[in-house]
């Protein structure tokens, strides 16, 4: 089967009775051409379906129209809903998306990140600052674009977009204390995440500063299942009256475990968890948690990355978190 072949410049301009720049031009909606010349380069592409090469003119005009999207994992519930926010805004605003996945699997990536993944973009949002000791420091020279970091430990030249973890931690307890409860125990996350470490550190200086004791931590991978398992150990050894778990589904585990040991929610055990996720207040009892609303800090990562098109300068942009009391939390019996 003999292909046929892809209509160039050249053949719309013979068609059109014009030059290969005129054609150009009209491509490129450029000014300083005759609508009569512009008229007959359009009906000439319509007839030989001249499609123009989208790359050639995001590189005359240096603008692709592409944020790239740097990810580790789109696991955690803040990652998948920060990039629904990015992903609505950019369309909004005419702009296309590009995942680019970050590790270490690659010989050849520079920073993770692989060398012919990134470049027909403007500006790239990264996603995987999460872990204490990597992330940006060695993503951002290798992407050679202005970058917008999800989190408030990224390199100097990078913007950041991040929510005040400590202050919704602190309210979280705050609000455990002002109900009665003597102290409150801690289900954290992973000790080498970032926002893991912010909670537990917030939660730590609330209960020293109300002079309360600290209690153990356990510890989970976000995961409800490593939520259940982390309970368990704590009930093994300790009594709890109030748990401040890192995230919701780590949340959903602990209610499991506290169900099979027999205690009550909110009677015996108020919880309060992280993240507000959808299925926070059809939990049962409903969640009492500490709302991140991710999708506004991928919007506003996206308009970040817009501005910094323009003017690369960083800057640094944190979002407050607010606690959703609801039916898990009371008073201790």
């Amino acid at each position: 089967m003999v292909s046929r072949r892809r209509p160039s410049i050249g053949d719309v301009a013979r068609l059109a009775g014009v030059s290969a720049q005129t054609v150009s031009r009209v491509a490129n909606n450029e000014p300083y051409v005759s609508d009569e010349k512009k008229g007959a380069v359009m009906a000439a592409m319509h007839e030989l379906g001249y499609r123009p090469n989208a790359a050639a003119r995001a590189m005359k005009r240096g603008n692709f129209k592409t944020i790239g999207v740097v990810y580790r994992s789109l696991h955690p519930v803040g990652n998948r809903n920060a990039l629904e926010g990015i992903a609505r805004a950019a369309a909004e605003c005419g702009y296309a998306v590009v995942l680019i996945p970050a590790g270490a699997e690659s010989a050849h990536a520079v920073g993770g990140v692989p060398p012919l993944a990134h470049p027909a973009i403007d500006v790239a949002i990264v996603m995987v600052s999460t872990s204490l000791g990597g992330g940006t420091n060695d993503i951002a020279p290798s992407l050679n674009v202005p970058i917008v970091v999800l989190s408030s430990a990224g390199p100097a030249q990078a913007s950041s977009v991040s929510i005040d973890e400590t202050l919704g931690a602190r309210e979280a307890v705050g609000h455990l204390l002002a109900l009665g409860h003597p102290t409150v125990h801690h289900v954290a996350g992973p000790e080498q995440s970032l926002p893991a470490r912010n909670r537990e550190r917030a939660w730590r200086a609330a209960l020293l500063e109300a002079g309360r004791p600290v209690p153990g931590v356990v510890r989970g991978d976000w995961s409800p299942e490593s939520g259940y398992e982390a309970t368990r150990r704590l009930l093994a050894t300790e009594r709890p009256t109030a748990l401040f778990v890192a995230n919701d589904q780590m949340a959903l585990g602990a209610y499991r475990a506290l169900r099979e040991a027999g205690l009550r929610i909110p009677e015996d055990v108020s919880v309060v968890g992280c993240d507000d996720i959808d299925e926070a207040s059809a939990f049962a009892p409903p969640l009492t948690t500490v709302v991140m609303d991710w999708d506004l800090v991928g919007r506003e990562a996206l308009r970040v990355a817009l501005g910094m098109i323009k003017n690369p300068a960083p800057t640094a942009l944190t979002l407050p978190s607010t606690l959703a009391v609801r039916g898990s939390t009371a008073s201790p019996a």
